[in-house]
């Protein structure tokens, strides 16, 4: 969105307004902050917001994102490694951790890292020190540390997925952040905020707002990705607008959608053959079957898709348009769901 130092809360509703309360309060204390929420919700801009309301604000602010680095390279990512420690390993490295110290360190996707680097960061959090890959000697650390996930870590370590006495020490407080659907009257707020950025950026004149169907349509979407996609599809309609004097019409939710959309299933060269004049017998009954035939299909694929579409959006609503909830309940998994809400564009 912005840099760091500039990064702030957009939003007016109660749900942000608390949120943002709590932040405060929390911010002021050297414990760990653990952040929930669903993706694009903002859990990165409100560990960035911690660590600048904080005394540590003039220290270093690093983030790592647990997912995306694999396994075998996050325990020397975080922790460091000593030289020779392992092939490759031609000199010292300080981790994370080291490179934090004295300010915060910020691990997104904490649910996906193993039990035992879990339990080296439980080291940290207790004991303030750490043992490099490869070393024998404890290095001390001053990090104050803010992890985020979308998972339930409650159930992840019910199901001995997670350490629970890392849980214990990480929910001194948990802020839970809301999604964009549970706070709708921020949706213009924000619309105007990337949409002006957008504007800058492309080095316009002015921007023109959006009409009043774009945002009766801003509105009333469910955003699955949240404030993250609001982003972008904001974006995408500032940029695709040809007139820069006139208001944004045109709102793009998928940028996939095509009438030349390639089809998701492979294709397949058993298809039975069509029948031509020359092959078909020379009365007209067989075309006139053929007719009724494909008629008859044609309404009970309409049909059966309508009941589909009527149950996904019952289901949905149930679970409170929570994608993952939803997949159980209707017993599919989270891939097939997302498929069928794409499908009729729910």
């Amino acid at each position: 969105m912005q840099t760091e130092r500039s990064e702030r809360m957009i939003g007016e509703s109660s749900a942000i307004l608390e949120v943002q309360e709590q932040v405060s309060r929390i911010a002021a204390l050297n414990k760990p902050v653990l952040i929930v929420g669903e993706r694009g919700t903002g859990k990165e801009l409100i560990a960035a917001r911690l660590h600048f309301l904080s005394e540590r604000w003039g220290q270093p602010f690093l983030k790592l994102n647990c997912a995306a680095i694999s396994e075998s390279l996050l325990d020397s990512e975080l922790f460091g490694h000593e030289a020779g420690a392992f092939s490759g390993a031609t000199r010292q490295h300080k981790g994370y951790f080291e490179r934090a110290d004295g300010g915060t360190l910020f691990l997104d996707e904490l649910a996906t890292t193993s039990v035992q680097v879990q339990e080296k960061i439980l080291r940290v959090i207790e004991y303030g020190e750490l043992l490099r890959v490869g070393g024998d000697r404890l290095v001390e650390v001053d990090v104050r540390l803010v992890a985020a996930t979308n998972g339930d870590l409650p159930s992840l370590a019910a199901a001995n997925k997670f350490r629970s006495d890392l849980l214990d020490r990480l929910a001194f407080d948990v802020i839970t952040l809301p999604p964009l659907r549970q706070r709708r009257e921020d949706i213009p707020l924000l619309a105007d905020f990337f949409a002006l950025g957008m504007v800058k950026e492309m080095r316009r004149e002015y921007f023109p707002g959006f009409s009043a169907r774009a945002k009766l349509e801003l509105q009333n979407y469910s955003w699955p990705g949240n404030v993250r996609e609001l982003k972008n599809v904001v974006e995408r309609a500032v940029y695709r607008s040809i007139d820069p004097d006139a208001a944004i019409e045109n709102i793009i939710f998928d940028p996939f959608d095509s009438p030349y959309r390639l089809d998701e299933s492979p294709a397949r060269n058993d298809e039975p053959p069509t029948l031509t004049n020359s092959e078909s017998s020379p009365g007209q009954p067989h075309r006139d079957c053929l007719e009724e035939f494909v008629a008859a299909e044609t309404d009970l694929k309409t049909h059966l898709q309508t009941i589909e579409r009527d149950l996904l959006q019952r289901a949905y609503a149930r679970c409170q348009f929570n994608q993952r909830k939803t997949a159980d309940f209707l017993g599919i998994t989270y891939h097939q769901l997302r498929a069928a809400l794409r499908k009729y564009q729910l």
